[in-house]
């Protein structure tokens, strides 16, 4: 049996892995599914924080940056990388292949005002894409490594993105380890204001106000920890392997590196879960995004909770 390429007409073309149909659909289907959750979730959380006046607050505007950046991945990333994966070929060109990677912690929301919170957005985006986009195209990644890169591994119809040690180590650090460890720092003092601000209202006459503030704010940080948790557990295994890979003679089987991949795009699809879950306003804003009713003119001013 002849080995299949993914352009029969052109030099230099990948090969290509036909799996059997029966699997193709189940992956079509699996991942798919994903995609649309993935999609439509974090669609609605930005939605939902855009139309509704109630919801224009620091926190929900760096909910709302978090959730746009999930949703630009899932239909711009994850979308493409579903026909690559299964097709085990790359059919968008050259100019379309992009990796993004946007993390932003959520800071404590009374210690921030609303131009801070679009400063520190204006940031996490123009720096996420200087580190992704200026890399490949400067291609950075492959400095020192040219040679190897195209006489052994770039070929027509692949989408890989290949690094050099120095490239896998700088673009980790700079686009996960540093963030994690800033979003441990934060909720770590998050974490101990709540605790001292809770111990302070034990040992005084609590007023109603106070004992709500403070249940409140309880919330906020263990949603904030769920939210911070979930993206670690789920990046932290690809970008170990990412910046070993090159130590070790990139001998990681692709189909491990491929998988590690797909459970990092998995947080952007189990956030909104994570929103519905814990925020009653979500929860609401979906039942009038369902039911209709949101094509109301005066639906804008609806209060979607109570303090």
């Amino acid at each position: 049996m002849e080995p299949v390429l993914c352009y029969e007409s052109r030099n230099g073309s990948c090969l290509r892995t036909i799996y059997p149909l029966s699997i193709r659909i189940t992956f079509y289907m699996i991942l798919g599914v994903t995609v649309i959750l993935t999609v439509c979730g974090n669609l609605l959380v930005t939605v939902s924080i855009a139309y509704f006046k109630q919801l224009h607050t620091p926190t929900n505007y760096l909910i709302a940056s978090l959730a746009m950046s999930d949703f630009l991945l899932g239909l711009l990333v994850m979308f493409p990388s579903m026909i690559k994966c299964i097709e085990s070929c790359w059919y968008f060109g050259d100019i379309f292949y992009r990796h993004f990677a946007v993390c932003q912690p959520l800071l404590y929301k009374r210690k921030i005002s609303v131009n801070v919170v679009l400063i520190m957005i204006l940031l996490s985006w123009s720096i996420s894409a200087l580190i992704g986009f200026g890399m490949i195209f400067l291609k950075l990644n492959l400095w020192g490594i040219e040679e190897f890169y195209y006489n052994h591994i770039v070929c027509e119809g692949g989408c890989v993105l290949f690094q050099s040690r120095l490239s896998s180590t700088v673009s980790s650090v700079l686009s996960f380890y540093i963030p994690g460890i800033i979003m441990l720092g934060v909720y770590l003092k998050i974490f101990l204001v709540a605790q001292r601000q809770l111990h302070s209202i034990q040992n005084t006459s609590c007023l109603k106000s106070a004992r709500i503030s403070n249940k409140s704010q309880t919330k906020a940080t263990k949603t904030l920890a769920i939210i911070m948790g979930a993206f670690l557990s789920f990046w932290t295994p690809f970008f170990v392997c990412n910046i070993i890979d090159p130590f070790i003679s990139y001998s990681t089987p692709p189909v491990l590196f491929e998988t590690l991949v797909w459970v990092g795009y998995l947080n952007s699809t189990v956030n909104p879960l994570i929103y519905a879950f814990f925020y009653s306003w979500f929860r609401k804003a979906f039942q009038l995004f369902t039911s209709g009713n949101i094509f109301k003119s005066d639906i804008s001013e609806t209060t979607l909770f109570t303090e």
